[in-house]
């Protein structure tokens, strides 16, 4: 049940998607997840939460896509019901819909990023005042990328992804051009233990040596456009073990490769979402009117993108 004032009790909380411009398997940590070093970075594609506060202590979600449970295990109510936990009052309450724009299962982490917003979108909705960095370690209970979602631009990420550096970055200028097959979806769990399978033998082992290649990560400077055009050891290293799963992955790939004036071509995260980054958004957008038809006869859903330099986005009017 809503409150009949209700615009004095709403939110709204955009949820940006991410990409990852760099991802490396460093080896298996002592709690069975795997290391990884990334780079991640939000841009514009991104999804809508309005949350109102309700007279009971009800936590309900309703969405536009009919492939969403609105139940527990979404990770928006965990995150809804992990926050109000945390903070030890029962009482409170939220009413949520969802408007999903990022594709599912598509390594642009649309799942974390919305329990992202669900968390910053409740700390102002309940009056709560914890600090984001309070929320991004409250948040790593439930996902290894909802730290980075609350935060969001471009950020090094170690660990499991929710051990976050950083990176002084001004320039947020590079455009996307992001595909996705929509006709397939890629399980994280899937793509790490083909990784494993085919990569195991290479895995570092101890902290030592993680520490090293992170510090080679860290020595790059992310914040120079050039490191992109170069592409020296900029890679994802999940690309090689899911495109002999997914050939779509492979398609997509060499498509955007072609594009006139395309720079880095990347997959994101475990796909099969895939990405090239151009000088500006304008060129992106130019080059994706030019070829949509391509990508149209090649079964692609296509974006132009943005990158951001922040993650959630708060706001209190309705559009």
């Amino acid at each position: 049940m809503v409150p009949s004032n209700a615009n004095d009790n709403f939110i709204i909380a955009i949820a940006n998607a991410k990409i990852n411009l760099h991802l490396e398997v460093l080896g298996i940590r002592n709690d069975g997840f795997h290391e990884l070093a990334m780079v991640m970075q939000s841009i514009s594609l991104s999804d809508q939460l309005k949350m109102f506060k309700t007279l009971n202590n009800n936590i309900t979600l309703k969405s536009n896509n009919q492939q969403i449970s609105n139940g527990d295990d979404n990770l928006i109510i965990k995150a809804a019901k992990l926050l109000r936990n945390k903070v030890n009052k029962p009482e409170l309450g939220v009413a949520i819909e969802l408007e999903k724009n990022i594709p599912i299962g598509a390594g642009l982490a649309g799942g974390s990023t919305d329990a992202a917003a669900t968390m910053v979108g409740l700390n102002k909705l309940w009056n709560l005042n914890l600090e984001i960095n309070e929320l991004e370690i409250i948040s790593k209970d439930i996902g290894s990328d909802i730290p980075f979602c609350i935060s969001g631009g471009r950020q090094l990420c170690f660990g499991r992804g929710e051990v976050l550096e950083k990176l002084k970055c001004n320039q947020y200028q590079l455009g996307v051009i992001l595909v996705k097959d929509p006709s397939i979806q890629i399980s994280t769990p899937v793509a790490y233990k083909k990784y494993k399978e085919d990569y195991g033998y290479t895995y570092l082992e101890t902290e030592k040596d993680f520490e090293i290649k992170r510090n080679i990560i860290r020595s790059n400077d992310w914040t120079d456009k050039s490191v992109f055009v170069n592409r020296n050891g900029i890679h994802n290293d999940l690309q090689k073990s899911v495109c002999p799963m997914a050939p779509e992955v492979k398609n997509s790939l060499k498509l955007l490769s072609a594009l006139p004036g395309s720079r880095l071509v990347s997959m994101s995260g475990s796909g099969p979402s895939c990405f090239a980054l151009f000088p500006t958004y304008d060129e992106a957008n130019k080059v994706l009117n030019e070829n949509f038809i391509n990508f149209e006869r090649a079964g692609l859903s296509a974006w132009s993108c943005s990158m951001m330099s922040n993650g959630v986005q708060l706001k209190n009017e309705f559009t």
